[in-house]
């Protein structure tokens, strides 16, 4: 009888090679609907599922965001943040080819580039925190300090009250 492949996205085989520990958890999903979506499919509770959000500077400058999913981001705090004068939010279409991943299966850890990451700061009221396993129906559960060394990530204030 064969043995079935485990899945292994290119963020799992970082934290492997980091020794970082995290579980995670599959759910069946023909197209990427929400953060929210994802959540109830898998029984989390939504404050500790974070999406992750590309935005862009007037100079092109990629600035990645790590906010929970029922939250909004305040794009002038992420750009005080970030030093930056402003930032938009990158448009749908090109988040693939500067992150290397598709819309619904973002995640800090492992882009194609190593763009600065701001997580909210909410992350630290929690052990366990949940992000994307860098597909559509994968998602990652680890310590909010053990993303921060994952993708070099800074705790900050960057959503909407």
């Amino acid at each position: 009888m064969a043995k079935q492949k485990e899945i292994k996205t290119n963020a799992m085989r970082i934290l492997d090679r980091m020794k970082i520990p995290y579980t995670f958890q599959t759910y069946e999903c023909d197209e990427f609907i929400d953060g929210q979506h994802a959540a109830d499919l898998l029984g989390l509770p939504h404050e500790i599922v974070f999406k992750t959000l590309v935005t862009e500077s007037p100079e092109h400058a990629c600035y990645v965001f790590a906010i929970p999913i029922d939250a909004e981001l305040d794009l002038k705090k992420a750009a005080k943040a970030a030093s930056c004068k402003s930032l938009s939010m990158l448009h749908v279409k090109d988040i693939q080819s500067v992150t290397g991943y598709i819309r619904g299966g973002c995640t800090a850890i492992g882009m194609k580039k190593n763009y600065p990451v701001f997580m909210d700061a909410s992350a630290l009221h929690y052990e366990k925190i949940a992000v994307s396993g860098g597909k559509i129906g994968l998602q990652l559960e680890l310590t909010p300090q053990d993303y921060e060394k994952a993708c070099r990530a800074v705790f900050c204030d960057v959503t909407r009250e």
